[in-house]
Order: structure tokens, then sequence, then C-alpha cells
């Protein structure tokens, strides 16, 4: 078996419009019109997707409140991380700075899914 590529990653979430605020609005990620048989939506990030799918028991799995990077999460290059930090702060975002110390935060959509945000 040779993987070749990296396709998309399904998420949980509980609310879709407030699912779809986060990551179109506050993450500015394009949205891929897909027709769906199930409620849900996907956006587009480079060549890879992400797919919200809507389900009615969103189970927590943190197992490390201190340090979200520790956890189970999404990580994406952004620009400039400044630029993404005000952007979360502005939209009430939660942030976590990396403890490291490079230029990465961390940040939790509204059903507790960790987004990190690390600028390269």
């Amino acid at each position: 078996m040779q993987i070749t590529q990296y396709l998309h990653a399904a998420l949980l979430v509980s609310d879709l419009e407030k699912a779809e605020h986060f990551y179109g609005q506050i993450l500015q990620l394009p949205k891929v019109e897909r027709s769906l048989n199930f409620p849900g939506t996907w956006y587009q990030v480079g060549n890879f997707q992400i797919h919200l799918i809507v389900s009615s028991e969103i189970i927590s799995d943190l197992v490390n409140l201190e340090k979200l990077g520790r956890n189970r999460h999404l990580a994406f290059s952004v620009a400039d991380i400044d630029s993404a930090k005000a952007q979360l702060l502005a939209n009430n975002s939660p942030i976590q700075m990396s403890a490291s110390g490079r230029a990465a935060l961390f940040t939790q959509d509204p059903d507790g899914n960790i987004i990190e945000l690390s600028q390269h």
C-alpha cells in the first residue's frame, strides 16, 4: 500500500450554524458546495477538506485542559499568527498560546474541537 495524500478530516458538530460561523467566518475557510444526504458542511484548506458532520451527541475527549496541544487536534499553517490571534479574539474565540514558545496558538470551535494555528 502507498498512501499518496491526506484527503479530509471529519469533525462532529452539534450546531451547524455555529460551526459554519466559526469555520467560514472566523477561520475564513472557503465552503465546498456539495449535495449531502445528511446535515453537514465541507470546507477547503489547500488540497485538504474538513467535513463537519452534525451529531446529536458530542463526547469531549479532552485529556489536558492546561495544554490544548496535548489533545486530539487539527493543525493549520497561517501567514501571520498575530493576525490570526486578533481575528479569534475579536470573535470571542478562546486562545491558548503554544507553551513551546513557537509562533503557534490553539483555539476551540463551538463544540470543543481543537484547532492549532502555526506560523511557518
